[in-house]
């Protein structure tokens, strides 16, 4: 049974990263053009707008198309209880998402007229994109979730270098590529998924959508401080240093998204194969294993990419942004502790404890917000990313202890402690900027991704030999 879970688990994540991945290479492969074509301000503007959408999501829809893919899990074999869960989710999402949008056009007022409009229908594109995803999720078809993306993310590429490279449309060509984007992704969700078939007015029911937000609306502190783990370092950075400095500190958070891409990926998979797998009697032992192989990949992607950065920096970053380089490092960090602490957050989820998720969360985004405010004068960006750092370490340590209150997860201390001193030696290596150095770490990001994963690589090995031996006979 365990294999058959473990292999669930890899197949749904493999699929995920696919659709997971398009929408950050769609973020890389356009980040050359907005910050060659864009002025400072104009892609701190553009920035803002991105993050800003991570904040109207949860407020506008308290959530609740996190429980359309909770629900639908364990419903999604009863037709008239998925087309009732369906139904009651888009007719709340659809009017109060409206009413938000509304009040956020007026408060854009410094912004013109088309800008306005362009970032309105944006939000409102994603929120419905973003709920027809996780119905697609919830009714187990990870694929077309993944070919959504991949429609959202090419659309993105075409329509950026189309209105920002070719006619030079400036921001608001950006905007209106990403509405174009996520319109089509939500239309083929719509007629693939055939969500007009679970549409039924007669099973809207105060009881069902009581349930629905009674699951969801704990997850809106934790999305709202998770968003003020991100965003707000960039509000205070704009506040007191400026757009222009907000637009370096963006495009030094570009580069350790790579680890985040990885991360969110196997999130989605994992959420599902936890909450599947909570009531089996091997849940404690099947839960460290699973924290172990993560930890691993984990540590072994955060080696190898520290290892890439000085390439990666000089491949995709145009215009005078050399001031990140060194906030890259710090937020490689970060970002790896935020990735580990989503484990935990799929265990909240599999248990139903999104209190729980939403408590952890205000915690740590208290500190950051404290941290920022109070070194950014003395230290300018690095009190940013510092204070990213901080929080998220916080939030790891609180989960590892919390989670323990129902469950009994293993963890290798000794292991993590000498692989975590290993990837720091290397950030500090990285941050000499000094050619010989910049080989060594290559080398040894290499050498720690294969000692790490030894065994996936085999297996992987292995199944790549056999695919050869039966293409030759």
């Amino acid at each position: 049974m365990e294999q058959s879970r473990e292999n669930k688990l890899v197949k749904n994540t493999v699929i995920l990263a696919i659709g997971t991945f398009f929408p950050k290479f769609a973020v890389f492969i356009t980040l050359p053009i907005l910050t060659g074509y864009l002025t400072k301000t104009e892609y701190g503007t553009y920035d803002l707008i991105l993050t800003l959408v991570t904040l109207l999501l949860p407020a506008a829809t308290l959530q609740i198309q996190v429980a359309a893919f909770r629900f639908l899990i364990e419903k999604r074999e009863n037709e008239k209880d998925t087309k009732s869960i369906i139904t009651n989710i888009f007719v709340f999402i659809i009017p109060t998402s409206l009413i938000v949008l509304v009040a956020l056009y007026f408060l854009l007022y410094s912004q013109d007229s088309i800008l306005r409009i362009e970032i309105c229908v944006y939000f409102l594109l994603d929120i419905l994109s973003g709920a027809a995803r996780q119905v697609a999720r919830g009714l187990g078809k990870n694929s077309l979730y993944t070919i959504s993306a991949f429609i959202s993310a090419v659309s993105q590429i075409v329509f950026i270098f189309l209105f920002v490279w070719v006619t030079g449309w400036g921001l608001n060509g950006a905007v209106l590529a990403l509405c174009i984007g996520e319109f089509g992704s939500f239309a083929y969700l719509f007629f693939k998924v055939k969500l007009f078939k679970y549409f039924d007015i007669r099973l809207l029911s105060k009881k069902r959508l009581k349930s629905l937000l009674s699951y969801s609306w704990p997850m809106v502190p934790n999305s709202l401080s998770m968003w003020v783990m991100r965003v707000s370092d960039r509000l205070v950075i704009t506040a007191v240093m400026g757009v222009a400095a907000n637009a370096v500190y963006a495009v030094a958070y570009k580069i350790p998204s790579i680890l985040n891409l990885a991360h969110n990926t196997f999130n989605m998979a994992w959420q599902e194969s936890a909450s599947l797998a909570s009531k089996d009697t091997d849940a404690n032992a099947y839960f460290s294993k699973i924290f172990r192989d993560l930890y691993d990949i984990s540590t072994g992607m955060l080696s190898a990419l520290i290892g890439v950065t000085p390439i990666l920096f000089a491949v995709l970053i145009r215009g005078d942004y050399s001031d990140s380089y060194n906030q890259i490092i710090v937020l490689y960090m970060a970002i790896y502790f935020c990735a580990l602490s989503s484990f935990w957050g799929g265990l909240y989820v599999a248990y139903q404890k999104t209190k729980s998720v939403g408590l952890t969360a205000i915690i740590a985004a208290v500190i950051n917000l404290v941290v920022d405010i109070a070194l950014i004068k003395w230290i300018g960006l690095y009190a940013a990313s510092l204070s990213t750092l901080v929080s998220y370490l916080f939030l790891c340590i609180y989960r590892i202890i919390d989670t323990r209150k129902f469950l009994n997860v293993k963890y290798d201390y000794k292991h993590i402690i000498i692989t975590l001193l290993v990837v720091i030696s290397q950030c500090v290596v990285c941050a000499q900027r000094m050619l010989i150095l910049d080989i060594f770490n290559f080398i040894v990001g290499v050498i720690v991704f294969a000692v790490l994963n030894k065994d996936l690589l085999i297996s992987y090995l292995n199944k790549m030999k056999k695919k050869i031996c039966r293409s030759r006979k």
